[in-house]
């Protein structure tokens, strides 16, 4: 059986689109289906335990209130068996300018389309992951879209969602005060609190 056989009878038994091909809703139904759900007021904490040295340096950068959501999601990625590392987390403006010239005013190929202030890692509240089988780190994997849906349950953001730039690796935590609000306009209120010291949080 070719395997796009194999994930459209897995689309049928799980009762969504049949198309063969294993996207969001396809990893997000599976693990719907084989992974026990937590209670709605089970929230990740400041005390979930650690997770490896790499990932922790990155977290440390992040907000507190991200720093639990992002070592909640290594935790969820093991015990499924995927191994994960949080690879980036806060960027000053300085180095999101640096990034955003390779490819443009500087040597290399273009790895962002956003300027400082313009980018969630700016904020603390972004950070990306990196899928790796033993030491070996992979750019692509299936399992980056199973990832997703592991911590979209958990309450977070993930660029694999977003509509004009898929950005699988990404994941961050909206501020309650931005739900309704479209991305720019939530990066212009956090670059006025920025500005001007205010939380991001409250």
């Amino acid at each position: 059986m070719r395997i796009e056989e194999m994930i459209s009878a897995i689309q049928k038994e799980l009762g969504i689109s049949v198309d063969g091909k294993a996207g969001p809703q396809t990893w997000g139904a599976i693990y719907q289906r084989i992974v026990p759900q937590k209670s709605a007021d089970t929230e990740p904490t400041a005390t979930v335990t650690t997770v490896d040295s790499r990932s922790e340096k990155a977290i440390a950068t992040l907000l507190p209130e991200v720093q639990p959501m992002a070592r909640a999601l290594v935790h969820k990625a093991a015990s499924v068996g995927i191994t994960i590392k949080i690879i980036s987390g806060l960027r000053t403006y300085a180095e999101q300018n640096a990034l955003y010239a390779k490819g443009r005013t500087e040597p290399g190929s273009k790895v962002t389309k956003a300027k400082g202030g313009y980018s969630n890692h700016n904020f603390g509240i972004a950070f990306d992951i990196g899928v790796f089988e033993g030491n070996k780190y992979l750019d692509e994997s299936p399992k980056y879209k199973a990832v997703g849906a592991l911590g979209v349950d958990l309450g977070l953001e993930w660029g694999g969602n977003w509509k004009t730039i898929v950005d699988q690796p990404h994941f961050q935590l909206r501020p309650d005060w931005a739900k309704n609000m479209t991305e720019k306009q939530m990066l212009a209120e956090l670059r006025n609190r920025h500005n001007s010291g205010g939380g991001v949080y409250v």
